[in-house]
């Protein structure tokens, strides 16, 4: 028997005249002896001829659209439109079967992505699906790659955890008490003594604070794992579960963390852009269509690879929150009251719509924002000099505002305590956190990337739960 061939590997062979076998699924099968075969290397079909004189009529009518088979044959030069090769089969073997009336997955009637959405089991067959899950692979196989290249060490850190990184308190808890009846304490208050863990638990919102006990023994450390949020939001841009690269590194000032989050961006893009073209070219064609459908001044200026060509060869304009305000204050959407959270002063948190303007259209190039206000930002991040800012790197991009949030974290024991006071964050819950204040501390800094924000941005997705195989909404946890 001859081996298995990807369909990808015939495809792309310039032999012809050769026996192979092949196995996947049937897309569509037309007068009766033209097979379109996918088997998930490609979104490209391999056309299977089979000869109807030859072939049983029962096995005919088990040839339908989402049948899984297995083709033996030859490789041929192809007569037909639309293809360089065909098989000629000499032998078919249907491994599974499809009833064609009740499969939910009708590709000839272009199925939306709401609809795909319902069924995202089966969603993985679709052309559009197939493409983003292969760069999502070649997304993460990138992330690894361009760490181990610069001597990162790749930590995990805990799922659960008792601390809260953020200080947001949108957490999952994570508990095997009774809900119906839980111990109490003799103030009537839940007593988590008795729990799994002794103490109150959820699943972490970042691996951040861990990170940093890495960083402090290893240099340069990075995780990627799941983080969770429980934020009630049913926008195109959150998920209850997502994917976040958070690196650490000690002796690293703000200016070396920016280098270092720039070119991990590019490093990324170009990767994406060097192996996986096929799947990119499918997915800017597929938002091509989809832009034409929107009123002329909501469409984009760029198509998808113009957006990541854009990316990869501008230098990130590097410029204060400070200075932000300033364009945006003065900026003519702002004037016109065109901004829907408009800009007064110093001190406003900058929205999504802010962001694109000093990227898209104030700059026109990937903006690293620097020195925000302590206020709108976390505890660990160190103070600047006049008390007022701390040193934070924000990165923003076209069509997604922010991609990438980080800073310089406050080494200093004192200054860190003083912090965490004014902020109300439990100094005495994170003394393991402090210790590498207190033994041997060193400057550090770090940045968090939400890895399906950047697969929105690779593939021209516009919604966050289709660039994650099993998206977690409020009230959607599926499968």
């Amino acid at each position: 028997m001859s081996q298995r061939v990807k369909v990808k590997q015939i495809l792309s062979d310039d032999r012809t005249h050769y026996e192979v076998t092949v196995k996947g699924w049937v897309r569509s099968f037309r007068n009766n002896q033209f097979i379109a075969l996918n088997d998930g290397s490609t979104n490209n079909n391999l056309q299977v001829v089979i000869n109807i004189e030859n072939t049983d009529a029962a096995l005919l009518k088990r040839i339908t659209t989402g049948a899984a088979i297995s083709a033996t044959g030859e490789v041929i030069p192809s007569l037909g439109k639309g293809q360089r090769v065909e098989l000629k089969a000499s032998s078919l073997e249907i491994l599974g079967d499809c009833d064609a009336e009740k499969y939910p997955l009708q590709l000839k009637n272009k199925p939306s992505l709401e609809y795909l959405r319902e069924i995202a089991h089966l969603r993985f067959r679709t052309n559009t699906f197939g493409a983003v899950f292969r760069v999502r692979h070649s997304l993460a196989f990138a992330v690894h790659k361009f760490f181990n290249e610069q001597g990162f060490v790749y930590l995990h850190t805990p799922i659960i955890t008792a601390s809260d990184a953020e200080g947001a308190g949108e957490m999952f808890r994570v508990t095997t008490l009774d809900m119906k009846n839980p111990p109490r304490t003799e103030s009537g208050e839940i007593d988590f003594k008795e729990d799994f863990f002794g103490k109150s638990t959820n699943l972490t919102v970042s691996g951040q604070l861990e990170g940093e006990l890495g960083a402090m023994a290893f240099g340069e450390i990075y995780t990627f794992g799941p983080t969770f949020r429980a934020e009630n939001s049913n926008t195109a841009r959150h998920l209850a579960e997502f994917w976040m690269i958070e690196p650490e590194m000690a002796f690293y000032e703000l200016e070396d963390n920016m280098d270092l989050a720039e070119a991990f961006i590019k490093s990324l893009i170009s990767h994406i852009l060097e192996h996986n073209r096929e799947d990119l070219d499918f997915l800017a064609a597929r938002l091509a269509e989809e832009e034409k459908q929107k009123p002329q001044q909501e469409r984009s200026e760029m198509g998808l690879l113009e957006k990541l060509e854009f990316v990869l060869n501008n230098e990130f304009m590097r410029i204060t929150y400070t200075e932000a305000i300033e364009i945006l204050k003065n900026s003519k959407p702002n004037k016109n009251k065109k901004f829907q959270y408009l800009i007064e002063g110093w001190g406003a948190d900058l929205q999504s719509e802010h962001e694109r303007y000093l990227v898209e259209k104030h700059f026109k190039k990937p903006v690293i924002l620097t020195d925000y206000p302590k206020e709108i930002k976390s505890f660990y991040m160190k103070l600047n000099e006049d008390n007022k800012t701390v040193r934070a790197m924000d990165i923003l991009f076209p069509g997604i505002g922010e991609m990438v949030g980080g800073s310089q974290r406050e080494e200093d024991y004192d200054k860190l305590v003083k912090r965490m006071e004014e902020m109300h964050v439990p100094v005495d819950e994170l003394s393991w956190y402090l210790d590498t204040r207190r033994f041997g501390t060193a400057p550090h800094s770090g940045f968090g990337l939400g890895f399906e924000r950047m697969m929105l941005f690779v593939t021209g997705m516009t919604n966050i739960r289709d660039v994650i195989p099993f998206p977690r909404t409020p009230k959607n946890a599926d499968f």
